[in-house]
């Protein structure tokens, strides 16, 4: 069985010598790690004591950085300190973000950028 926190709990361990994060909803001890983050520790300490999800899934961590981050699980929020509704898009190391359509002005603004220099290359050829 799994050992439980509180975000207290995880919120004192917010130091470089004595560093926990929560990453969905799961607490991990990196204060081992802090030195060796490819990173770098600023990132770390940046997140120190408080739910790392959204920045640890923003920055698209390969699977082998999530092999390196189950070291150090420790244990699992509480039910009351449990978070299920953050705002990020995975995305592993190595894949490309989905291509999202694009939009007119994707056509648009360089077909105004020639007609406005066509115009203007008119006018001066007349004078």
């Amino acid at each position: 069985m799994s050992k439980v926190f509180s975000t207290a709990d995880v919120k004192a361990h917010n130091s470089k010598s004595d560093l926990w994060v929560v990453i969905h909803n799961k607490v991990y001890d990196i204060t081992q790690f802090v030195l060796e983050h490819p990173g770098g520790e600023e990132v770390l300490l940046d997140e120190a004591g408080k739910d790392a999800t959204e920045s640890f899934e923003d920055i698209g961590h390969s699977d082998e950085a999530r092999e390196i981050l189950s070291k150090y699980l420790i244990g699992e929020l509480d039910a009351a300190s449990r978070v299920d509704n953050h705002k990020f898009d995975p995305i592993r190391a190595g894949e490309l973000p989905d291509q999202k359509s694009g939009s007119a002005l994707r056509v648009i603004v360089p077909a105004l950028a020639i007609v406005g220099f066509l115009a203007y290359k008119f006018v001066l050829g007349k004078n």
